[in-house]
């Protein structure tokens, strides 16, 4: 993660021109080396970095062999949603830490490496591009599940591979016209406190303060969004599994997929909350007397970089859903977590020949 040193503009005219001069992702001048003696060790973000690759990495195959073995449509087609998580957590690790760890080993000053903004506004929008996706991702996967389970006769076919991946397509496309509004005039990529990352700026101008509330929003949406159809589809679950005849009605493929579900749900709603709701809460304030229209509090500098770590995590915690939560797992904790039929059982008076094509499609081989 971002770790590092301070920088705050001093009050002497000379830096205050300086600042003028540079481009607009430099805020200020780094005036203060003494934060350098606080900078955490570049191993300790190496090996932060490798731990969340190598667990997207461990996922995404055992995602890729469960996929080819996948008889089910409703489980290959959420195998799908699951391989799009986890590359998109990949790639974000990846990139971020691409640009991060060389800041760690090398401590370059970003006016002289990047003048124009070029990278910065590179990482500023994969920081977005990347935090966005997997809430989209997550409420995409909560709303084909809420389908699933509660409507599962709504619809002649469950969805196919080929259309998951296209959704997946889709909310990379959201994604990345989320992440390049700042290009079109709508608000702006910074540098952010301790000056090893770049990310949306909590300014108080009408443009940054526009795009800040777009960001939180649209993730608080996405986090509530899943809320809500997570609920209704393992309030649906349990009124299945507790029923009279649960025996014969329980369906462990949706009673697996959603406990995923939930588990993304809750990881992504722990590790993204407190930087959405502080985003939101800053952008409304108003910024305190006396500070200079470029610059954000020395205190919300640093709870942003906090919020920011605690968000990466999520990054890092995905895949190790999938690689925990499968049933091969669950059986060894639980040992009477073994197939049973599907909760087509609900619906007694569906036609026998319809019900067997259902029952066939989603019962995991």
């Amino acid at each position: 993660m971002p770790e590092g040193i301070s920088y705050f503009p001093t009050m002497e005219s000379g830096n205050f021109s300086a600042a003028r001069n540079l481009a607009s992702c430099f805020r200020g001048v780094n005036i203060s080396e003494e934060y350098k003696e606080n900078i955490a060790s570049p191993w300790f973000a190496t090996t932060f970095g490798l731990i969340g690759l190598c667990s997207n990495l461990f996922a995404l195959c055992a995602l890729v062999n469960s996929s080819r073995k996948m008889q089910s449509q409703p489980g290959s087609s959420f195998l799908v949603f699951l391989c799009g998580l986890v590359v998109t957590d990949f790639m974000g690790l990846l990139l971020t830490f691409v640009i991060v760890i060389p800041y760690h080993f090398f401590r370059f000053d970003w006016r002289n490496v990047d003048p124009g903004c070029h990278l910065c506004n590179f990482m500023g929008f994969i920081m977005v591009f990347f935090g966005q996706c997997p809430l989209l991702l997550g409420a995409t996967m909560a709303g084909e599940r809420f389908v699933g389970i509660n409507r599962p006769f709504s619809r002649s076919t469950s969805i196919s591979r080929r259309r998951a991946w296209t959704l997946v397509c889709v909310v990379w496309a959201l994604g990345s016209f989320f992440g390049l509004l700042p290009f079109f005039g709508l608000g702006d990529y910074s540098l952010q406190y301790p000056n090893s990352w770049c990310f949306l700026t909590l300014v108080h101008d009408a443009r940054n303060v526009v795009f800040c509330l777009l960001f939180a929003l649209l993730g608080l949406f996405c986090v509530g969004l899943s809320f809500l159809f997570n609920t209704v589809s393992v309030v649906t679950l349990c009124r299945v599994y507790h029923d009279s005849e649960s025996v014969q009605r329980r369906r462990d493929s949706e009673v697996e997929m959603m406990v995923q579900l939930v588990m993304i749900m809750v990881i992504a709603s722990v590790c993204w909350l407190p930087l959405l709701i502080l985003i939101v809460q800053k952008a409304v304030q108003a910024p305190p007397p006396g500070l200079p229209s470029n610059q954000i509090p020395q205190e919300t500098e640093k709870l942003l970089l906090i919020y920011v770590r605690v968000a990466t995590w999520n990054q890092i915690l995905d895949p190790w859903v999938y690689i925990l939560f499968r049933r091969a797992v669950l059986r060894r904790i639980y040992p009477s977590f073994k197939p049973r039929p599907s909760i087509v059982s609900l619906y007694p008076m569906i036609n026998p020949s319809l019900r067997r094509k259902f029952t066939q499609e989603s019962v995991l081989q």
